[in-house]
């Protein structure tokens, strides 16, 4: 299987992550003016299958380092397994709630608080389960983007008084997804052997992990999507005749989001052996600051708050940058 060998690219395969997982919302917001989320969200998790599935049959089943896709399945224990699969169950609850607040409150708002209270928990999480790296330059950066989340909290809710439309239930569903966002990776982790060199007996390439993780996903959709279908939190119920009236058009946005963001978690897992995981997740939860940009000079969603509050988004974004910073000099 492909392995990374130098920090450097690792750090290099994290920005490419953070791109990704920054970036793929906007297929949500341009399939919005004529496509439900929950019909969005199906195709956005085949999107993620259909990747991870690539991943694992090309660069997982290639090179010498390792151990190729197939043998790995074979010897994998079911409870490595069972822990990349429970990984994706709890990213995608995390993640529908995620893209109910994106919905309502827009990206500037839902990933600033949501992923960066998700970078905070994950990055402790994930420290605490692989010490890698200079752990106070670490918390520092993390202590940072805390006090960007809570910048970017202030300025939505000057928003919210002064435009009077906008409710307290996305940054609700933020801080909810936020805090189920910081322990998903962990499981996904925990799975795989840590020297991707050196397979261990029962334990899961990257590659296997990813796809198992893709499968957790999927298979918990028909659970968390089909509830979120009959009791949206915006709108009225929805129900599957919908999805299959869509368009070619709607069905390939959401694909290529979930291709987007799997991208982006299958290269942040490809890192995490030389960056260690959390470092590797830290930096790909980078993401805040590549949607908060997209929300806040694309997309114009705080266009209607009132004066000051730009001083206080570049306040947010200049934390998010040096907290990342020194994220990423702790290696």
């Amino acid at each position: 299987m492909f392995i990374i060998e130098t920090y450097p690219l690792a750090v290099f395969f994290c920005i490419i992550t953070m791109l990704c997982w920054g970036s793929w919302a906007n297929t949500q917001k341009l399939a919005a003016s004529s496509w439900r989320f929950e019909l969005f969200y199906w195709d956005y998790v085949i999107g993620i299958v259909l990747l991870a599935t690539l991943f694992a049959i090309t660069l997982g089943s290639t090179g010498e380092g390792g151990r190729s896709f197939m043998a790995d399945i074979k010897q994998a224990d079911s409870s490595n397994i069972g822990s990349a699969i429970l990984g994706g169950i709890v990213f995608n609850a995390a993640n529908i709630l995620l893209g109910a607040a994106i919905a309502i409150a827009g990206m500037a708002v839902a990933f600033p608080v949501g992923i960066g209270l998700a970078l905070v928990i994950g990055v402790i999480v994930n420290y605490l389960d692989n010490p890698i790296g200079d752990s106070s330059m670490i918390f520092l950066g993390v202590g940072l983007v805390a006090a960007a989340i809570l910048l970017n909290a202030y300025a939505y809710k000057r928003m919210a008084s002064n435009t009077g439309s906008i409710s307290s239930k996305g940054l609700i569903l933020s801080v909810v997804a936020g805090v189920l966002m910081g322990y998903f990776y962990k499981y996904v982790a925990q799975a795989m052997f840590p020297n991707f060199l050196v397979p261990e007996a029962g334990k899961l390439s990257p590659y296997t992990a990813v796809f198992f993780f893709s499968i957790g996903i999927f298979l918990s959709n028909f659970l968390f999507n089909t509830f979120l279908m009959f009791r949206p939190f915006v709108g009225t119920p929805v129900g599957y005749s919908s999805y299959f009236s869509g368009s070619l058009k709607n069905h390939l946005t959401g694909i290529l989001g979930g291709a987007i963001w799997c991208v982006g978690m299958a290269f942040s897992i490809i890192a995490s052996d030389k960056a260690g995981t959390a470092i590797s997740y830290g930096l790909g939860q980078g993401a805040t600051v590549v949607a908060a940009i997209w929300g806040i000079f694309i997309w114009k969603e705080f266009r209607n708050a009132p004066k000051g509050t730009s001083m206080i988004l570049n306040a947010m974004l200049l934390l998010y940058i040096i907290g990342l910073g020194l994220i990423i000099a702790a290696r």
